[in-house]
């Protein structure tokens, strides 16, 4: 039976996790997703490009001081929030198979509480609805954080620099769609990316959306400070609730 039920139903619910700890962003007492950008806290950027699609039905699945998210957010009136505690060291599979009575649309969104993209979650949600699998997941083309230096096999000279060039490979850049059939795979021990996705692979039954603009992960205070700085700046590609 669904816990909490949206009236709009068509509303699709985005299920955020927000249990980190922030211990490389020098973390004193503030969970990851509180920290700023600008005067907002990240998770509010993240919620904004939801709400900018229409998205705004939330389910925050709270962890590490998950009272100041609360508190934070309790006062938001255009936005549907449910604060979901799944558990102070809960893995991040985990915190989505806690909170499956809580999911009352066929189909939901998810996401990290430390990503920003550009990302067009319209022609996500198109993909995914495009193809018979149960999830969805989006991979970005991560920067190389070094210098590349090219070097001739034979003599061993240096032959050219690059710096910090887009690698070839792709990466989970989270933003998810899931089929509501997909919280078959999630267990309360799962770590998202070791666990759940393993069992959909192996199932066939997880597809990629490649996506080809801005992505950046907030792990650090040096990815702080550069987002930062991006949105002091007016250059914030996220930002598409602002025109950008």
């Amino acid at each position: 039976m669904c816990m909490r039920c949206p009236r709009v139903k068509k509303n699709i619910q985005t299920v955020i996790l927000c249990g980190g700890k922030g211990l490389r962003l020098g973390s004193d007492g503030l969970p990851k997703s509180l920290f700023p950008i600008g005067d907002k806290p990240i998770l509010w950027h993240i919620m904004n490009i939801y709400a900018y699609y229409g998205f705004k039905d939330f389910i925050l699945c709270l962890g590490y001081e998950g009272d100041k998210i609360r508190d934070y957010f309790k006062k938001v009136k255009n936005w549907g929030i449910t604060f979901a505690d799944t558990g102070l060291d809960t893995p991040t599979g985990g915190r989505i198979a806690k909170i499956r009575d809580y999911i009352c649309t066929d189909t939901f969104f998810a996401t990290y509480g430390d990503g920003l993209a550009d990302i067009d979650l319209s022609r996500l949600f198109k993909f995914h609805e495009g193809h018979d699998r149960a999830a969805t997941l989006t991979v970005v083309r991560p920067y190389s954080p070094f210098g590349i230096v090219g070097v001739e096999s034979r003599t061993g000279m240096v032959t050219h620099f690059e710096e910090k060039p887009m690698l070839d490979h792709w990466i989970n850049g989270g933003f998810f769609v899931f089929r509501k059939e997909a919280l078959e795979y999630f267990h309360t021990g799962d770590i998202l990316e070791k666990d759940t996705f393993a069992r959909l692979v192996r199932d066939k039954n997880i597809a990629a959306y490649k996506h080809k603009g801005f992505w950046e992960c907030m792990d650090t205070y040096k990815d702080n400070l550069k987002l930062n700085e991006l949105w002091a700046c007016k250059r914030a590609p996220w930002a598409l609730w602002k025109g950008k």
